[in-house]
């Protein structure tokens, strides 16, 4: 029996989650991070333990006292040479990866998995969403917050379990869901993979892990080497190609939102609105529907769970609109995640000027998208480049935030450090500002919100 749960890297947000459900199920939960976060904090807040330092002495008494009544979890982004995962090794803890405790608890559920390089995150909370507000419930585990329930994690006692199913290590392959979704699969995460051709045929293997008599939804034209068994049905979906689920009707409104007709195996939802702005998330929209749909949500129900969602922190996150300003931030940190991100905002605002500060996450995928990257950010009008994030990684000699300016065609561009984004922020007073990255930028915004405030734009 668990009755103490130790995490390895609790802030990151699929390991929050796990904390707070172990939590909520009466274990003793407590963390190392290398860094205190908001995350962190409401953990902390909700009576979770975390220290800052890699010491073995810091374990509460709770873990090194009762090895038999504990499980270890980790993330793989905890370096090898960590003090407390070796001393825990050392000592015969079961020590399992994030993705193993997931894939355990989704065991005694009916899973629905979204997947994709990009629109999981959204399209899985959505997802949950419609589940939880209109349905029987849900448990979820998202990764990112939700700003309809101001967490990152949803219990229910209903048997529906939706997973973020996160490609990188691998991870959704400890998954063995009732339904899922492909959303994408583009080349990313080759310091993993090496090749995307590897990429496909990981997530042709996760396809193939879905149980029989479920559903596999993938979009229309993403190319991957399916090998799913007959007694799986097999759908796609698409923003507005016909297809067994699509939207048609489009129109952009006030704030950015979209009002569609939904397109159900040829059922017709008229005047469906979605609750959060971008032609990006309504194709996340329909994704979502679909898998709800096919799980028995009704049309009617569909209709107002896709209008009273709020979206997802950091995800084409407004955060401060005027008449004369609007401020989005958005995670986006692959070159077709930017391109998707300025696209929607440039529909919403066509004509403005639009000013992008973009932190590049990882050396290698920095290097290994320098042309694409330089490619998206072309179509802001003003670009700003932070210095790469090596998140786990160190340097690479030759790579740098330099790669990609060197690329780039747009007239202004910069490269600053975080210290000199608010006096430009002051400076340029910018009418439509991105920021986009999945590093630590997003301490950053924050202080932007209050400029702009103080600048009364």
């Amino acid at each position: 029996m668990i009755l103490n749960v130790y995490f390895l890297g609790i802030g990151g947000i699929g390991m929050s989650a796990l904390a707070r459900y172990y939590k909520n199920a009466g274990a003793f939960v407590a963390g190392y991070d290398l860094t205190p976060s908001e995350l962190t904090r409401n953990l902390e807040s909700e009576g979770i333990n975390i220290h800052y330092q890699d010491d073995p002495a810091s374990i509460p008494a709770h873990i090194t006292e009762n090895m038999k009544d504990t499980l270890v979890v980790y993330t793989p982004a905890i370096p090898a040479d960590n003090k407390e995962l070796n001393w825990l090794r050392e000592k015969g803890y079961d020590i399992i990866k994030r993705s193993v405790a997931l894939g355990r608890i989704s065991e005694n559920h009916t899973t629905l998995a979204v997947a994709g390089t990009h629109g999981k995150t959204t399209t899985s909370t959505l997802l949950a969403h419609i589940l939880q507000h209109e349905g029987p419930g849900c448990t979820a585990f998202l990764g990112g917050i939700s700003k309809n329930y101001h967490s990152n994690l949803l219990l229910s006692d209903s048997p529906f379990l939706v997973a973020e199913a996160d490609e990188y290590d691998r991870s959704f392959l400890q998954l063995h869901p009732h339904s899922a979704l492909i959303t994408s699969a583009d080349a990313d995460h080759l310091d993993i993979y090496g090749t995307h051709q590897a990429v496909k045929e990981a997530f042709a293997l996760f396809a193939s892990q879905i149980v029989p008599g479920g559903n596999l939804v993938i979009k229309k034209g993403v190319d991957i080497p399916l090998h799913v068994s007959s007694h799986v049905k097999r759908h796609t979906y698409h923003y507005q190609e016909p297809c067994d689920f699509y939207a048609m009707n489009h129109t952009i409104g006030e704030g950015g939102l979209f009002t569609f007709d939904l397109m159900l195996m040829g059922q017709k939802v008229k005047g469906c609105r979605l609750g959060i702005p971008g032609r990006i998330n309504v194709e996340n929209a329909v994704g979502a529907s679909a898998l709800a749909y096919l799980n028995g949500i009704s049309l009617p129900s569909l209709k107002k769970a896709l209008e009273s969602f709020r979206g997802v922190s950091r995800r084409m996150d407004v955060r401060y609109k005027t008449q004369g300003c609007c401020y989005i931030d958005d995670y986006a940190h692959h070159p077709n995640e930017i391109r998707a991100a300025v696209l929607s905002v440039r529909e919403w605002f066509p004509g403005e000027k639009i000013t992008g500060i973009f932190q590049p996450h990882l050396y290698s995928r920095t290097r290994d998208f320098a042309g694409m990257f330089a490619q998206s950010l072309d179509l802001l009008d003003q670009v700003v480049l932070m210095p790469v994030y090596p998140a786990r990684e160190l340097p690479i000699p030759g790579v740098s935030s330099e790669m990609i300016e060197a690329m780039l065609t747009v007239k202004e561009k910069y490269i600053l450090n975080a210290s000199q984004i608010l006096d430009f922020v002051k400076k340029e007073r910018p009418r439509v500002l991105l920021t986009l990255g999945a590093g630590n930028i997003d301490r950053l915004v924050e202080p932007i919100v209050d400029c702009l405030k103080e600048l009364k734009l």
